[in-house]
C-alpha cells in the first residue's frame, strides 16, 4: 500500500472516531503523548489526548442520533514521506470544526501527534430517518 492510501486510511479512522464517538479508534490513531490546541476563546487551550478521549467517550455520537455525516479533507501538506499536515472540516452535532492534524508515520503506522482545531460555525443538525 502506498503512503497516500495509508494516510487516507488513517484520516478515515479519525473521522470515524469522531462520528461514532469511538474511543478505541481514537486510541488507534492518536499518539499517546499527543495534545490538542485551540484558541477560540482568546487564550491558548491545551487538551491532552486522555482528556479529549474521555470527552469524546462521554458524549452521544452523531451516528447515534442518525445525523447526516458531513466531513471533508480540504488539504494535505506532505512534509516528507513520513509526515504530513491534514486540514479537514467536519460537523459533530451542531458544531462545524476545522482541524489541522499533524501526522507522523512510525513503526506502528500513521499517528496524529497534534491537533489544532477551530470552531468554525454552528449548523443545523440534519438527522436521517
Amino acid at each position: 500500500m502506498n503512503q497516500i492510501n495509508e494516510l487516507s486510511d488513517a484520516i478515515s479512522v479519525y473521522l470515524d472516531a469522531i462520528y461514532y464517538c469511538d474511543v478505541d479508534k481514537l486510541d488507534k490513531i492518536f499518539h499517546d503523548k499527543s495534545s490538542l490546541f485551540d484558541a477560540d476563546e482568546g487564550a491558548i487551550y491545551v487538551d491532552p489526548i486522555a482528556s479529549f478521549r474521555a470527552d469524546v467517550g462521554s458524549r452521544p455520537s452523531p451516528a447515534g442520533i442518525n445525523q447526516e455525516r458531513r466531513d471533508e479533507v480540504i488539504a494535505i501538506d506532505w512534509l516528507s514521506g513520513l509526515s504530513a499536515v491534514v486540514k479537514l472540516r467536519l460537523q459533530a452535532h451542531d458544531n462545524v470544526f476545522v482541524d489541522h492534524l499533524s501526522f507522523v508515520k512510525g513503526l506502528d503506522g500513521w499517528k496524529i501527534v497534534s491537533k489544532i482545531w477551530h470552531l468554525e460555525s454552528k449548523a443545523e443538525v440534519v438527522t436521517l430517518t
